[in-house]
């Protein structure tokens, strides 16, 4: 799938599929790979949107871990609030998308569950933006515990 979190292993879509469906595999073929069209049409009727922190990366070793990331070039938020108007919550997944996120918001790191509050200066828009429980296998927490943490962010966001 050349989609996000296309990784069998990767939680994201059951996550996903628990908090909406309350059904883990809503999103699984009977391949075991993810269904990307039903994922791009969840989303789309939603109203959620996903987009790398990173315009431009270089991996410095060949895994999945982010932590062996280089941000090049930080992705243009600007345009994309821009091209978003309604937005007002953003919700990393991995401690170095927060990072880049705060750096361009110019907004603290929050930690796992936790928000701040920043104001976007081009047109004055409070975003409210939290860094949530990884969906790697590789953090160790209970998909259904990872779901309730989603859960929360969805329902303050008014999607649930």
């Amino acid at each position: 799938m050349e989609f996000y979190y296309p990784n069998k292993t990767n939680d994201f879509w059951r996550i996903m599929g628990l908090v909406f469906y309350d059904d883990v595999a809503r999103f699984r073929l009977s391949d075991g790979t993810f269904d990307e069209q039903a994922i791009r049409s969840f989303l789309t009727e939603k109203g959620i949107a996903l987009h790398d922190t990173g315009a431009a990366v270089r991996r410095l070793k060949d895994n999945a871990s982010d932590k062996f990331l280089d941000i090049v070039e930080p992705v243009d938020l600007g345009a994309l609030l821009r091209e978003m108007p309604h937005c007002r919550f953003i919700a990393t997944t991995g401690e170095k998308a927060a990072g880049v996120l705060a750096s361009i918001t110019s907004s603290p790191l929050p930690k796992i569950g936790e928000w701040v509050e920043t104001v976007w200066p081009a047109d004055d828009r409070v975003l409210e933006i939290t860094r949530m429980p990884s969906t790697s296998r590789a953090y160790p927490l209970a998909v259904e515990k990872k779901a309730e943490a989603y859960r929360l962010l969805f329902h303050k966001a008014g999607l649930l």
